[in-house]
């Protein structure tokens, strides 16, 4: 492998550029929660292609790959998955308070019908059978190798122009009823999926004023939990 310096840094060739690291590190700031906007435009096949295709590379506990792929563009079915989103959004609705519970209902959480397509992201526990390597121990880590590929998938989106949108709020019963997941699959995330008109400079709940983002330096401990670094 040839190899020359950059600067105090050990270059290969297999080294990623200072533009592409800026390219991915625009990406991942870049990266937004859509629920709105939905252009009516189709994903064409090929982007929809790649973008499995990052989630299919994503690591995986034991090299497990537990993901399965549901894609929907059916409006029957976007139909039937908003109906189940609207029944347990309003059950969320009633277990918030005062204002809280104000806000919460003029919030946008979900594009279910406008997105030209959904996503369905399940993990099949039992692919690799009983035993896996490296969960033995944390049993749930197919679950978080899953996850792991519902990351990768809303980066190339983004790298796409696609805007995604994961809508939690939705009985896992039903998403499997809707969608015919078999047990013992486990239905991990439900993607609105599509082209929008813009993406917001900051996440709509920051705007809304539900929440704002953390600063990074109260999360970084140093050796143990709650050690801040330099004390």
């Amino acid at each position: 492998m040839n190899k020359h310096r950059e600067g105090a840094a050990m270059v290969r060739d297999d080294s990623f550029s200072a533009d592409e690291r800026a390219a991915i590190y625009r990406c991942i700031a870049a990266r937004r929660d859509v629920r709105r906007n939905f252009l009516p435009d189709p994903v064409p096949d090929a982007v929809l292609a790649r973008v499995l295709a990052a989630g299919h590379a994503a690591p995986s506990v034991g090299f497990l790959q537990p993901w399965n792929f549901i894609v929907v563009r059916s409006d029957e079915t976007k139909a039937a998955l908003h109906a189940a989103f609207s029944r347990a959004n309003a059950e969320a609705a009633e277990m918030f308070e005062g204002e809280r519970a104000l806000l919460y209902r003029t919030l946008k959480l979900e594009g279910l019908r406008e997105a030209p397509l959904l996503l369905c992201i399940t993990c099949e526990r039992d692919r690799a059978g009983p035993v896996v390597l490296g969960r033995t121990h944390q049993s749930e880590m197919d679950i978080y190798s899953t996850v792991c590929a519902v990351q990768n998938i809303w980066l190339a989106a983004r790298a796409e122009n696609l805007g995604v949108g994961w809508v939690s709020i939705l009985d896992l019963a039903d998403l499997s009823r809707i969608l015919a997941i078999p047990d013992p699959i486990v239905p991990v995330a439900l993607l609105c999926m599509g082209y929008v008109d813009q993406f917001a400079a900051t996440p709509d709940l920051e705007r809304a004023g539900w929440r704002q983002r953390l600063p990074l330096e109260e999360l970084v401990f140093s050796e143990r939990f709650g050690e801040k670094v330099g004390t």
